[in-house]
């Protein structure tokens, strides 16, 4: 991509998770029957008239919020109109030049460097239902037939637009990674590709570093980050080998076929005076007024950018801190711990290594273990009296998930104790020196390498329980005393 420079825009589609749809009483269920949570207004029938829903209204404001933009004290619905068979009412209820949400941004890490991202607005919508295509593609094109489920049809559908201030496809994975954790964070929507949810769609253009933007093209039906990154590696360079053969990049919109890992054209793009965009006769305008704003403000929670670096500045290895704030809960059990005094470190390290490899293994949820933070607690506190080894410590830890006790009672049931006491150490010490007078002597002669020996010697005497600094110590008082 030498001499080119990629500029990228990300539209993101959230879905609420509000008890109830936009704009009717209909229930928000995923996962339900085809067709069974519909109503007049959702299956834009005549005469039924849309309510808007308060809860849904709130949690826009506090997206907005968690992307520092400003929430606007006035703002209006309009009708996006356009024709296709998952559209009921043949338009959709949105916003246009008026949304809740503007001139935030977003900060993100990549390509070892940190970059703004500038979000332009957050806007809410309806969503519209879903099409099936009978087809092995799934694609209308190759499909005998095509089946409407409006069940989604009316739910909550929050967009968000950034700036195209996105360079490269690993910067576009960073940002739509850390805004789900924001959206996670905040608990209005659990913001799963897997069940769309959360739907990212790319404008991608390229250029000549310096020149004005290229014409763009749009790309769709990229359902995971993988598929994310790729599509856009694959457009970026599509769109340059046609820059670079005498033709000219179209503006449409592209579909991406993660089997073939290529895009295709759908259709071409539109604009947006091809939606006739007019204010919804049917609501009236919003006023957001400045105590509601300042409420959303103050509550929002710590978000994730800011845990990761608060765990971190406790001592906590940086990646270890991301895996538990990703984890969300791991990160709640690990400040639940160090408010009991555990050792921030010890614990990040135990969370974030030991304990998700045996979710992983064992494919479970933490709220499926047993392993509370006072375990943890008294775990650390075990290790650090010298009761009880690293090693053996990670044995214990994944029995108290297993259910199997408190940390102390599995180390004595399963005789994992580690004896640190000096009297009780002595005796086995004498033993090793006295089998290995030639490796003493070279301890009293000055060279200290054969230490490690003798302590291995003494922990293979004592069935490993023996504490090896203890012995460590013991074993150079003697060569110094000899």
């Amino acid at each position: 991509m030498s001499g080119w420079e990629a500029v990228i825009g990300i539209e993101t589609h959230v879905e609420l998770q509000t008890e109830s749809k936009m704009f009717c009483g209909c229930p928000v269920r995923f996962g339900a029957e085809p067709n069974t949570t519909v109503c007049p207004v959702c299956l834009g029938l005549p005469g039924a008239l849309p309510v808007p829903n308060e809860e849904a209204i709130e949690r826009i404001l506090r997206i907005g919020a968690a992307f520092e933009c400003t929430l606007v004290e006035g703002s209006l619905f309009h009708r996006k109109n356009y024709f296709y068979p998952d559209l009921p009412k043949n338009y959709q209820i949105t916003q246009y030049d008026l949304p809740f949400c503007i001139d935030g941004h977003l900060d993100i890490e990549a390509d070892g460097e940190e970059v703004r991202v500038g979000i332009t607005r957050v806007h809410m919508e309806e969503d519209t239902g879903k099409s099936i295509h009978g087809s092995e593609t799934g694609r209308i094109h190759d499909a005998e037939y095509s089946l409407l489920d409006f069940n989604r049809s009316g739910v909550p559908l929050v967009e968000i637009v950034s700036e195209p201030d996105i360079r490269t496809p690993e910067q576009a994975r960073a940002y739509a990674a850390e805004l789900q954790r924001v959206v996670r964070s905040l608990g209005v929507s659990d913001a799963r590709l897997e069940e769309g949810s959360v739907r990212f769609d790319a404008n991608i253009s390229v250029r000549r570093a310096g020149d004005d933007f290229g014409t763009r093209a749009e790309v769709k039906n990229m359902n995971s980050l993988r598929s994310l990154q790729r599509a856009i590696a694959y457009e970026i360079d599509r769109q340059i080998a046609l820059i670079e053969s005498g033709s000219e990049v179209v503006q449409e919109t592209r579909h991406w076929d993660e089997g073939s890992g290529k895009t295709s054209s759908m259709r071409s793009k539109e604009e947006s005076e091809d939606y006739r965009y007019f204010q919804e006769p049917d609501l009236v305008p919003l006023h957001v007024d400045q105590t509601w704003r300042d409420r959303v403000f103050a509550g929002l929670p710590e978000l994730p950018a800011v845990r990761r670096h608060r765990i971190a500045a406790t001592g906590v290895d940086r990646q270890a801190a991301a895996v538990m704030v990703e984890a969300g809960d791991l990160a709640d059990l690990f400040d639940e711990a160090v408010s009991l005094g555990s050792e921030a470190r010890t614990v990040g390290n135990w969370l974030s290594g030991d304990v998700v490899a045996y979710l992983r293994r064992n494919e479970t949820t933490l709220a499926d273990t047993h392993l509370q933070a006072e375990h943890l607690q008294e775990l650390a506190v075990m290790v650090g009296e010298g009761a009880l080894s690293s090693t053996a410590a990670k044995d214990v830890l994944a029995r108290v998930l297993a259910g199997e006790g408190s940390p102390r009672a599995i180390a004595e049931q399963h005789d994992l104790l580690q004896i640190s006491d000096t009297g009780a150490l002595e005796a086995e010490v004498e033993a090793v020196l006295a089998d290995n007078p030639d490796v003493l002597a070279k301890l009293q002669s000055g060279d200290l390498k054969p230490i490690g020996f003798l302590v291995g010697q003494v922990m293979r005497a004592t069935g490993g329980k023996a504490d090896p600094k203890v012995v460590s110590e013991l074993i150079r008082n003697k060569a110094t005393a000899g």
